[in-house]
Formats: C-alpha cells, structure tokens, sequence
C-alpha cells in the first residue's frame, strides 16, 4: 500500500518569517502537530507543537503574562524550526515510512513533489490507525 492513500493533503503552512504567535494559535484551534515551514513554496522546515510550547512561557496569555512572555511570541519560525527533513514521494510504501519512522526517530513524514513543494504528510498516528484497523478486520474475520 502507498503512502497516496493514507497522507494528509489538507495542509497547514507558514513561511519562514511567520511569527510563533501564528504557529501557537494554530496548534490552540486545529487538532494538528506538526506546521510545515514553506519558502515560496519549497518546503525548508519543520515545527511540532512541542517545539513551540517548549518556546514559550507558560504564562502567556494569563493575568501573569510578562512583556518578555509576549516579546517570544514575536520570534520567527525559522529560529527554532527543525531543518533536517525527511520527505518522501508520492509512491513510497507503507512498509518504507515506517521503517524511517523506527530508523529516524520521526514523528511525522512531509510528502513532497520532484520541486520539494509539499502536497502530503503522513504521521506514526496515521501509521497506527492503519494498524489498528487491520487488526480490527483481522479479529471480525475470526470470529
């Protein structure tokens, strides 16, 4: 089974000089992860929810947030954006992502074109659920 089926191709992006206050309300509203970080285009980074948070004071947006809490919340994307990609193709199989989920350490897998544009991403959640369901099959058959 290719990857084709199972990524996501409804994706959320920010340019390098977005500001982590533009990545944190999308984590806030949307059930997502990972933010794909674009340079006209091209795919060049990446950041989790986590990498954000661990960014950030946990008082922003509190009685206690500080001047310095809401002065982070202006730092651009590419400061702390993962730069060391892992992509794949289109055509890559189930059984290759997870072999670089295990092998890499990766939670996630952005899906590109032959121009290093994004058009997909594939998560080990999406990986598991793949799983899980074939599982499920396999139990019902039996019985």
């Amino acid at each position: 089974m290719g990857i084709a089926k199972l990524m996501s191709r409804d994706l959320i992006t920010l340019e390098l000089d977005d500001d982590l206050s533009k990545a944190k309300a999308i984590f806030d509203t949307t059930n997502i992860h990972h933010i794909l970080i674009t340079d006209s285009g091209t795919l060049v980074g990446i950041i989790t929810d986590r990498d954000v948070y661990k960014h950030l004071s946990p008082t922003i947006g509190t009685s206690k947030e500080t001047p310095k809490d809401t002065f982070l919340l202006q730092k651009k994307v590419h400061l702390i954006m993962s730069r060391k990609l892992i992509t794949v193709k289109e055509e890559t199989t189930l059984n290759e992502s997870v072999v670089l989920f295990h092998d890499k350490h990766i939670s996630c897998l952005p899906v590109v074109n032959d121009k290093d544009h994004p058009i997909g991403i594939i998560t080990w959640r999406d990986i598991l659920k793949v799983i899980a369901l074939r599982y499920k099959r396999e139990l019902k058959a039996k019985g």
